[in-house]
């Protein structure tokens, strides 16, 4: 497989090598327990995650969590972008404290583009189209990264973590790569982890809804945000395979394990910088697990850390560009912007890609490839809100019975229509957005 770029043109065929490749786990594992899930979630177009098992059961247990997600100002917001935004306003409607960023930073040291141009593409493209598709501004955060000094601290002080050298690796950065856009990766660290700090009611689990090329920004992070912890709870086996529980101390002092040791009843030997927990049952283990990590992390924070969980991420498909391949930014007719025209946009619709055949004959004869079709994709990650109706799409392209000229029109319809209440919302957006105490200085 094709290294994984944040920033550059990747296109991934087979989804399936994700999971051998990278160490993503598959989503359809857990989706049969989660309540009400999202239609990207449903269709499979969410294909993967890390760690979100610790998201779910926040939600499950109606306990603190967070989702977080950011957006580099550097074009239209499109529909690509649109998905990151679905995914932001679902987890927040079902509990979690939501944060929107502005990857202002990013888009000027990697882009060029200029600062005034990044405050207006990201408040007028991006922050609009967020809360007209309903983002709750009262609950949630919106913020550009070079406004935010908390993040700007939080960036600096996990940079003690993380080394040139491992940078370069991960990102494939050479000689020529400019300090700013190495800068620029903590920054995104910091975002990610930013919901965790005190000022948001402490450490919580916390996904970050992406394409699959962000993932390294995600295994880097993770990789930190463990490194920042004083503590690693660990499950362990004994020689006859009874498991035991280990704590074992990074970069605390021992008045700190000593805390920890106070706080837990139990068989338990304490050593100079680690201890152990045992005679815990098999079946009990990993509830013990969750309760001890619970208090090594309160003892964390009393001592000055961060008691970072490791941050979630939910991983999305690439939209398909209209003419096939990638959607990118840079190819005004791969993409359907949610700022362009309705009329337009339709327009786009019927001259995109589809999976027909060559003839009409043809398609009668053989039947389409819907799973390869611009068209139907628009159907179904952003048209089309019955599961039965997309289904039936779908097998009608397959047996013949659909043609793309009926398809295309069915979907330029509805395209139109979308927008067309979408640009309205836009309007009430920037009056919610102008009335709010900490956004309406973005609009003078």
């Amino acid at each position: 497989m094709a290294e994984i770029n944040p920033w550059g043109v990747t296109d991934i065929k087979d989804y399936t090598r994700l999971f051998d490749d990278f160490g993503i786990s598959r989503f359809t594992d857990m989706l049969n327990q989660i309540e009400k899930p999202h239609l990207y979630m449903r269709r499979g177009i969410i294909v993967g995650h890390r760690g979100y098992e610790d998201v779910l059961r926040a939600m499950i247990e109606r306990s603190p969590f967070a989702v977080m997600s950011g957006f580099m100002p550097s074009g239209k917001i499109h529909l690509g972008g649109k998905m990151v935004m679905d995914e932001i306003i679902w987890h927040q409607r079902m509990g979690g404290d939501a944060f929107a960023c502005i990857a202002d930073m990013e888009s000027h040291s990697v882009r060029g583009v200029p600062w005034r141009d990044c405050k207006d593409i990201g408040l007028n493209e991006y922050i609009v189209s967020l809360v007209a598709l309903g983002f709750d501004v009262e609950k949630g955060h919106i913020y550009f990264q070079s406004e935010n000094k908390r993040l700007r601290d939080l960036a600096f002080e996990l940079g003690t973590a993380v080394n040139f050298s491992e940078i370069s690796a991960i990102y494939g950065f050479q000689g020529d790569v400019n300090i700013a856009h190495m800068i620029s990766v903590l920054v995104q660290n910091a975002d990610i982890l930013q919901p965790q700090l005190h000022e948001y009611d402490g450490p919580k689990p916390a996904v970050i809804p992406v394409g699959v090329d962000q993932d390294p920004h995600i295994r880097l992070t993770r990789d930190i945000a463990s490194r920042m912890r004083m503590f690693l709870v660990e499950k362990r086996l004994h020689t006859d395979q009874k498991p035991y529980i280990s704590i074992r101390a990074k970069k605390a002092d021992s008045g700190a394990l000593e805390e920890i040791a106070r706080r837990i009843d139990g068989q338990k030997k304490v050593y100079e910088l680690h201890m152990d927990l045992f005679e815990i049952e098999e079946s009990e283990i990993d509830s013990a697990m969750r309760k001890i990590e619970e208090i090594v992390r309160d003892v964390e924070i009393e001592y000055g850390g961060y008691g970072f969980f490791l941050p979630a991420a939910t991983y999305h498909r690439f939209v398909q560009g209209l003419n096939g391949g990638k959607m990118s930014s840079s190819v005004p007719e791969s993409y359907i912007a949610l700022t362009e025209s309705p009329e337009e946009a339709a327009e786009k619709v019927k001259r995109a890609k589809t999976g027909g055949r060559v003839t009409v004959e043809e398609q009668q004869k053989l039947g389409g490839s819907p799973e390869e079709c611009t068209i139907y994709e628009l159907l179904m990650a952003h048209l089309i809100e019955d599961d039965a109706q997309v289904k039936e799409i779908f097998e009608e392209c397959k047996r013949g019975e659909r043609l793309c000229k009926a398809c295309k029109a069915q979907a330029a319809e509805l395209m139109f229509s979308f927008l067309k209440r979408h640009q309205e919302e836009r309007e009430n957006a920037k009056e919610v957005l102008m009335k709010h105490e900490l956004y309406k200085q973005w609009f003078r």
